[in-house]
């Protein structure tokens, strides 16, 4: 949708982990009413999704998907789903959802797998396709970034280079994307779990 694509939600997976950003502001029509959200929630402690679409949907089916995953984690004395099961487990809520009331949510899905020491990310949208890959874009920021991801990623690379490659899409959305974006959030996800890198403005600062 139209509004869906407003947001802009960024993603890129390294060597040890994944990088999500996405920008903080939420809108609607002509009218922003925030620049502080925070659209990448925390899935489990290695585990992150960034969320595009309209507020309500994206807060609804954001908390929808990260209470449900500390649900299974409580029913199954702690275990946790692997980075796959989780996104073929979003890819369902979708795919349900999509004949009754579709959530008009976009998505990256990223973490770290424990178990097999790797780093995974998806690309999800709300038809419910999922595909496994190395970087990816949801919006119109993908008209401006994907070049610069494709250019830049390499199959070795570090945090910091990820992270590098990360601000340069900003850079390029700041200059070029005719949508005003002041401020981004940007989370890794690592071995040592979720972590804020950096943001524009403190999502707790309401």
């Amino acid at each position: 949708t139209q509004h869906t694509a407003m947001d802009s939600v960024l993603a890129i997976r390294y060597k040890d982990g994944c990088v999500i950003a996405a920008d903080q502001t939420n809108a609607r029509s002509v009218l922003a009413y925030q620049h502080n959200l925070d659209k990448v929630t925390e899935l489990s402690k290695h585990t992150a999704m960034g969320v595009s679409g309209p507020n309500a949907d994206m807060v609804n089916f954001s908390e929808y998907i990260s209470k449900n995953m500390a649900l299974y984690e409580a029913m199954n004395h702690g275990n946790k789903l692997s980075v796959n099961a989780q996104a073929h487990y979003v890819r369902s809520v979708l795919a349900e959802a999509l004949r009754k009331g579709p959530y008009q949510v976009n998505l990256m899905l990223g973490g770290y797998d424990e178990k097999t020491k790797e780093a995974n990310l998806y690309f999800l949208d709300y038809l419910a396709s999922m595909q496994k890959v190395n970087f990816g874009c949801q919006g119109y920021a993908g008209a401006f970034c994907l070049s610069i991801m494709d250019r830049e990623w390499k199959d070795d690379m570090t945090k910091e280079e990820a992270l590098e490659v990360i601000d340069h899409c900003i850079g390029e959305l700041g200059k070029r994307f005719v949508i005003a974006q002041p401020n981004f959030i940007v989370k890794v996800v690592d071995k040592d779990g979720v972590s804020v890198s950096k943001f524009g403005a403190d999502p707790n600062d309401n």
